[in-house]
């Protein structure tokens, strides 16, 4: 008789879809004819079920799909929407070869007659939820992005079976109009808002206000998101992809107690000290102060009147690199439990998906009897689903017990802030998910947690594609597929490029080592010193050092060179170009190791301190100033070669902030946000310099060369002193940052040339890296 009632009260209460197109086939034909040029009436897909709308009183399941000729259509039934959009995917791979990527644009076009595959094709997932996206990288991704951008992104999850992805945009009106129900006025609530570049952070806890006194969020801006998410949720329930919606997590602006004034609040502690006080410290409304739970059925409720009964699923992380005010278990599982009353005040079948990187980043905290009181505190398990965040490195599932029970996702972190050197571990991506899906009852997807996307494309690919198989991927093949449909669209791929990419995936791609734990930075974005940046492993701060011997990748590159020069029309294809500068990038990345390492030897053979050979380094010299300008010319030569590309470009990223700032009617917040992120994040917040990192042609010829040009000059001069004063120089190099933030340094950028042309200039000035093909 219970459950008689609760599966009456779960028709009942459980949202489903409001719009009809989710009900429908529609935006799958959509997403075909964006594929195929048009010819999505070639198709007929089918669902073999009726439409779910997932909650905690209905689990998913897993989906399955097949593609065959039928009546002279091409017949895609599926189990879900998104089974048919990952059927339509498979369609393309194997029928036609080609395949949509995310970075660039697909060469190949499909014919004007699509033919039926020669025998049924069939695909089934090993896990319901196949997830994609990080709360940050809607801060280190997104931030500047137009439906255009997004229209490109979801069709790409789409196609590979993504179907619970983060729907962060937009977040701050429904924060703002929340809060206007209690009593608050705009000018109460906007300078709480931190900068456009930065909302994730502030979103849970970290930061607040905006900095660099360019003036606040403008309410323009919130407009245009919110919009913008309305366009996005939309997309997404076409796609069979479910949205997961904010939740309110708790933090308020101090006006808060002008309408609360016996709230209960906590003052978070500081998120990046040294910063100053004002930019972090966030107050925390207690889940158990009453207004905090009317907080939440707002927020839920607005997005429900706002988008329609979407989603089930709500994001809500409150202790985000942040300890609780207490470590008592009581207290632990009554935040909980008043989170969750307050989520389900608003929408009875709501899911609270946690981020569990918590566990991670504050583990001493976290034993596991707190973690069994604070996941606890959802005493229904299918209320909550836990994201393992960096499962390829640092899985928390096994020592949290499957997180109490809790339904929990595999997830692949990869790239911290955006770097962008070339890494990867496959041979992890395809077994470690299998084994953990054989060990723990409670796991229920794979997904993509990445702080940023900026290349590595592959690595991402293969996990999804695992969440299809299983049994794990065999690598080998995997690659050499790959690779057939990325350069789809000419006569022939030359085996030489096959064989690039086998020495990328059992060299690159086949990191082991757990002292380099995800995408290095390089050695010349970080501020000069004389030691401490160069071969560094470890976590945070970004690791340095390299998982592979340089020489392999110089043996890559080369067989791409004899690729293109035996394929001409290799070049015509986008994603080639991108990956032989990508690959030319790295290359010169790793080369400055050993031009820094002969500058130091210099500087300390000039001085008489001598040691130093602990680097790897050319032939030791005492010439300061001739190992200077050799590696300030390398500097110059990867700016060039960035330049190239507009996908390596420093001004895709300004002019993309610069056209939101416009329209929100502050273009100079906007554009400042933009180079403070990818320089020093904030202001004299030390420990954050050059996390978010970028190889951009611009950014290393003005920037990174800037910083470079200070501290060889100091050596240079220091050599004949015999001392250098190190304070001084940090003192110079520290007004350069800020000058270089404000814009009040000039960024001087050579002329975007074509890579063809460059490569002659490689292979001139740096013949030991580039070799010529005989």
């Amino acid at each position: 008789m219970v459950r008689l009632r609760r599966l009456a009260l779960a028709a009942v209460l459980s949202l489903p879809i409001a719009d009809a197109a989710a009900a429908t086939t529609s935006g799958i034909s959509k997403l075909a004819d964006r594929l195929f040029n048009g010819q999505g009436s070639a198709f007929e897909f089918v669902l073999t079920t009726r439409p779910e709308d997932w909650s905690r009183w209905n689990p998913p399941v897993n989906d399955n799909y097949t593609v065959q000729g039928a009546r002279g259509k091409i017949r895609v039934e599926g189990t879900s929407l998104n089974a048919l959009a990952r059927g339509l995917r498979h369609y393309a791979n194997d029928v036609l070869q080609m395949d949509e990527f995310w970075f660039v644009d697909t060469y190949k076009t499909a014919p004007q007659h699509l033919p039926a595959p020669k025998e049924p094709l069939s695909g089934a997932s090993v896990v319901p939820w196949r997830y994609n996206l990080n709360t940050v990288t809607f801060s280190y991704t997104f931030p500047w992005y137009q439906w255009e951008d997004w229209e490109k992104l979801l069709d790409w999850a789409a196609l590979r079976g993504v179907n619970l992805q983060l729907a962060w945009v937009g977040y701050e009106k429904i924060f703002l109009d929340s809060l206007r129900e209690l009593g608050l006025s705009n000018e109460d609530i906007l300078p709480f808002f931190s900068g456009p570049a930065f909302q994730a952070w502030n979103r849970f806890g970290n930061i607040q206000r905006s900095w660099g006194g360019k003036g606040d969020l403008p309410l323009a801006f919130i407009e245009q998101q919110f919009e913008l998410q309305k366009q996005i949720v939309t997309r997404m329930v076409e796609l069979g992809i479910t949205p997961v919606l904010p939740a309110f997590p708790g933090f308020v602006p101090e006006s808060i107690k002008k309408v609360r004034p016996n709230a209960n609040l906590t003052v978070s502690p500081n998120w990046f000290a040294p910063a100053p006080d004002k930019y972090t410290r966030d107050l925390f409304l207690d889940p158990l102060d009453d207004t905090y739970a009317e907080l939440q059925k707002l927020f839920v409720s607005k997005q429900i009147d706002a988008f329609g009964n979407v989603t089930n699923v709500y994001t809500l992380d409150q202790f985000n690199e942040l300890s609780p005010a207490s470590g008592d278990t009581a207290y632990l599982r009554g935040i909980a439990r008043n989170t969750y009353a307050g989520l389900t005040a608003a929408n009875p079948a709501a899911v609270w998906l946690l981020q569990g990187w918590l566990f991670f980043s504050s583990r001493n905290f976290w034993t596991q009897p707190r973690i069994d009181a604070y996941l606890g505190g959802v005493e229904d398990d299918q209320g909550m689903l836990v994201l393992d965040l960096y499962s390829e490195v640092n899985p928390q599932w096994q020592r949290t017990n499957s997180y109490s029970g809790k339904p929990w996702i595999w997830c692949q972190l990869h790239d911290f802030g955006g770097n962008m050197a070339l890494e990867g571990r496959v041979q992890t991506l395809t077994s470690a998910p299998i084994d953990a899906l054989a060990q723990s009852k409670s796991l229920v997807g794979f997904g993509l947690t990445p702080e940023a996307y900026e290349g590595n494309e592959v690595v991402y690919d293969i996990l999804l594609d695992q969440a299809w198989s299983a049994t794990p991927l065999d690598t080998q093949a995997y690659f050499a597929s790959w690779v057939t449909k990325r350069y789809a669209g000419i006569s022939s791929i030359p085996s030489e490029l096959y064989r690039a990419w086998e020495i990328l995936r059992t060299d690159v791609y086949s990191n082991t080592r757990t002292d380099i734990p995800q995408v290095p930075v390089a050695t010349y974005q970080l501020r000069p010193a004389l030691s401490g940046i160069a071969n560094r492993t470890g976590h945070f701060p970004h690791p340095t050092a390299l998982h592979y011997d340089p020489l392999v990748l110089q043996g890559a590159w080369k067989l791409m060179l004899e690729a293109l020069t035996r394929q001409g029309s290799l070049w015509k294809v986008p994603a080639f170009q991108l990956d032989f500068v990508d690959v030319s990038r790295q290359m010169l990345s790793n080369q400055f190791d050993v031009l820094y390492a002969d500058l130091v030897n210099a500087y300390k053979c000039s001085t008489g301190a001598g040691g130093g050979r602990e680097l790897r380094s050319n032939t030791p010299s005492c010439d300061v100033k001739a190992a200077g300008a050799r590696l300030l010319s390398l500097l110059s030569t990867l700016d060039l070669t960035l330049l190239t590309s507009r996908h390596f470009a420093l001004q895709s990223w300004v002019d993309a902030a610069s056209a939101w700032g416009k329209a929100a009617g502050n273009e100079d917040l906007f554009t400042f946000n933009a180079r403070s992120q990818v320089t020093v994040w904030q202001v004299n917040a030390t420990n954050l310099n050059d996390y978010a990192a970028k190889a951009w042609g611009g950014l290393v010829g003005s920037y990174y060369k800037g910083r470079w040009s200070i501290f060889v000059d100091a050596l240079v001069a220091a050599s004949k002193s015999g001392s250098l004063d190190e304070g001084a120089l940090a003192r110079k190099l520290q007004v350069f940052e800020a000058e270089w933030q404000a814009g009040e340094q000039a960024v001087e950028q050579a002329t975007p040339q074509d890579f063809r042309v460059v490569l002659a200039d490689l292979q001139g000035s740096w013949p030991e890296l580039f070799l010529k093909v005989q």
